[in-house]
C-alpha cells in the first residue's frame, strides 16, 4: 500500500482524512499512483494535474523522502521507502505571493 498525504482543502473535497493508501500495481510511479488516487476519488480529478495533459498543476509539488519529486518525470519509480509504506508520497499546496 502507498501512503498519500493531501492536502487540506483537497481533503475536505474528497471527504478524507490528512493520509490516504491506495493498491497500485508496479513499478510504482507518480503517475500510476495519481492514476490511481483519481480513480479511487473521482472528486480529485483535475485538481492535482490537468484532465487532458495530465500536468502537474502550477500550484502543486510532489515530495518524498525529504526530496521535491514535482520536476521529476512521472515515469520513474518512486523510493523503495515509498513503496514499501515507510515514506509518504507528500501533495503540498504551494503557497505563492508576496
Amino acid at each position: 500500500m502507498i501512503r498519500v498525504v493531501i492536502p487540506y482543502h483537497l481533503q475536505n473535497l474528497a471527504g478524507v482524512s490528512r493520509e490516504v493508501t491506495v493498491q497500485v500495481e508496479a513499478p510504482v510511479t507518480l503517475a500510476r499512483v495519481l492514476d490511481t488516487l483519481e480513480a479511487q476519488y473521482p472528486v480529485l480529478r483535475g485538481t492535482i494535474r490537468d484532465h487532458v495533459t495530465k500536468e502537474r498543476r502550477a500550484f502543486i509539488r510532489f515530495f518524498t523522502c525529504g526530496e521535491d519529486w514535482s520536476h521529476e518525470s512521472v515515469e520513474m519509480p518512486l523510493p523503495a521507502e515509498v513503496t514499501s509504506g515507510a515514506e509518504p508520497l507528500r501533495i503540498v499546496g504551494a503557497i505563492a505571493g508576496g
